[in-house]
Formats: structure tokens, C-alpha cells, sequence
């Protein structure tokens, strides 16, 4: 078979990388017949004031400490769910790309270690339009990077950053991630499928609005048999202060009070459901359940 030129530059660089692929930190999960893993994107590197800021420090301070969490720095890490039904191979957002962060960027390697290829990828659902969940999508020719995908967005999301206005009201820190988002969502225009809240939008996968992150921000409710996850994206965003104080207004989310509303709920019904949840930037793959201790939430990874 003739080689497109996607795969001759692949095919290129994978060689020499073949023996040098990075450990990513992976998880995986059984849903029914099906299969859930998380495969990393790598990480980012945050300034602590991104998320902290707006909460009160003497309070903070304890938590972070509990957590051995530096109040300067975060490094999240970024794990994209894979789902595999047999029929389906459906990857939850794409990542950062290359042009975001030098500690992001890294699915294809990290696809390419579970033998996977962009081009097996038939279905990519975003979360949210956020540059490490976006980025992704194209490659160095700014064509769309899982070409053989179909491409699926929360209608309400899709509206907040395709609006020609988002870009002048997002304010001056997140008008680069307006300008990304709707660079890229502009190549996949014609051929996107949007959805709406409660909606399945494949076999034994619906959407769950949880606004506040961002104002369309998905959630995603995994069904398989008498199995089930839930894909919480950015609506729980990290392991420490969003477990331990969900009331808490975090710096990170567009809408924080929003954010706090949608976090309760979240916690409510996994606790009441007992259900797996999968996270970006929670840890060590992102996999876990939520338990409950004298201090609040917790999340107990790989449970």
C-alpha cells in the first residue's frame, strides 16, 4: 500500500523512538466487555496561583501539606480514556500537541506503546475545549491528527467557542485558548457531530453536562452490562483541594461557582453509584474511586 504522507513521517521518526519510548503512567479498567485505559499526554507545569488563588490560604495551606502539594508549582498529569468495545475505539479529548507545553504532547508515543496508530482511533470525543484537550487535534501539516476519527462535541461547548465574541470576554490570561480553540474546531466544521445533554451518543456511552470548567464542559457515563464509569474531564481537576474541599472556588474554572454546583453533584453520585471515575489530571493514570474519610473526599487511585 502506497504510504500518505502522515504515515511516511511517522514511520520516519517512530524508528528511532521505538527503543526510547518514555514509561507513561497508564491504567486500566474492565467495563463489561469492554476496556478503559488511560494513556498520558504527558503533564503540564502550572504556577499553584492558577488554581489557588482565590482560596483562603490559612486554610489551604494544611491540605497542600496533606497532600505534599507545593503551593508554587503543580505538575498534573494528563490522561486521555481510551475506550474499546470490540465495535468502537473511542479516545476522550486528543491532548496538547506540540505547541502548548514541552512536558505535553506526548499521546501519540503513548498510543504507539499499547500498539496503537492515530488512524485506529474511530471516534474522539472531547470534554471540553481547553489547549490540552484541544491542541491535539492537528498534526504538522494542520490536518486533523486522527483522520479516520469521527469528531464529537457538546453542542454548548462547541457554541461558546465557535461565538466570534468568546475571544473578547474570556479575558486577557485565556484569549490564546480561545484563538486555539477555534483554530482548530475551524478544520473539523463540516464534519464534527454535536450532542446535547443525556444524549447516547454511541453504544453504551452518554453525555452528562457539567458546566463550570468551561460553560459546555462533558462528562461522559460508561455502560457495559451491569459496569459502569463516569469520564469527569476537567469537572473534578485535581486530587487534592477539588476532593477535599469541592465548595472551594478554584481559579482554574471559568465559571467557579458554576464549578463548585457541578462538583457536588459529581461527588454525590459517585458516592451514591459506588462508580469508577476517570480523570485528566488526577494521578498515577487517573483511574479511582471516591471515598470519604473525617476529612472530607479522597480519591483512592486504581479502585
Amino acid at each position: 500500500m502506497p504510504l500518505s504522507r502522515r504515515r511516511f513521517v511517522r514511520t520516519a521518526i517512530s524508528a528511532p523512538l521505538a527503543l526510547s519510548l518514555p514509561r507513561f503512567a497508564m491504567a486500566d479498567l474492565s467495563i463489561g466487555s469492554a476496556t478503559l485505559t488511560t494513556v498520558s499526554d504527558g503533564s503540564l507545569t502550572l504556577p499553584g496561583s492558577f488554581i489557588f488563588e482565590p482560596m483562603p490560604q490559612d486554610e489551604l495551606a494544611p491540605v497542600l501539606a496533606e497532600f505534599g502539594v507545593s503551593s508554587e508549582r503543580l505538575t498534573p498529569e494528563c490522561n486521555l480514556a481510551l475506550y474499546r468495545d470490540g465495535t468502537n475505539t473511542v479516545l476522550f479529548d486528543v491532548g496538547s500537541g506540540p505547541d502548548f507545553m514541552p512536558t505535553a504532547g506526548a499521546v501519540t508515543d503513548s498510543l504507539a506503546a499499547i500498539d496503537l496508530a492515530p488512524e485506529d482511533i474511530t471516534h474522539v470525543v472531547f470534554t471540553h475545549a481547553h489547549p490540552d484537550h484541544i491542541w491535539g487535534l492537528l498534526d504538522e501539516f494542520d490536518d486533523p491528527l486522527f483522520y479516520n476519527a469521527t469528531y464529537m462535541m457538546g453542542r454548548a461547548e462547541w457554541d461558546y467557542w465557535w461565538d466570534p465574541e468568546t475571544v473578547n470576554t474570556i479575558g486577557d490570561a485565556r484569549a490564546a485558548f480561545a484563538v486555539g480553540a477555534k483554530r482548530r474546531m475551524q478544520v473539523i466544521e463540516d464534519a464534527v457531530v454535536r450532542f446535547d445533554d443525556g444524549q447516547e451518543i454511541l453504544p453504551g456511552i452518554a453525555a452528562l453536562s457539567t458546566p463550570g470548567h468551561t460553560p459546555g464542559h462533558m462528562a461522559f457515563e460508561l455502560r457495559n452490562g451491569t459496569d459502569s464509569a463516569l469520564v469527569v474531564g476537567d469537572a473534578i481537576g485535581n486530587h487534592h483541594v477539588a476532593f477535599r474541599k469541592p465548595d472551594w472556588e478554584s481559579g482554574a474554572d471559568q465559571d467557579p461557582a458554576l464549578a463548585v454546583t457541578t462538583r457536588n453533584m459529581l461527588f454525590d453520585r459517585l458516592m451514591a453509584e459506588q462508580m469508577t471515575l476517570i480523570g485528566f489530571h488526577l494521578p498515577n493514570g487517573g483511574i479511582g474511586r471516591v471515598g470519604q474519610d473525617a476529612n472530607g473526599y479522597r480519591f483512592l487511585e486504581g479502585q
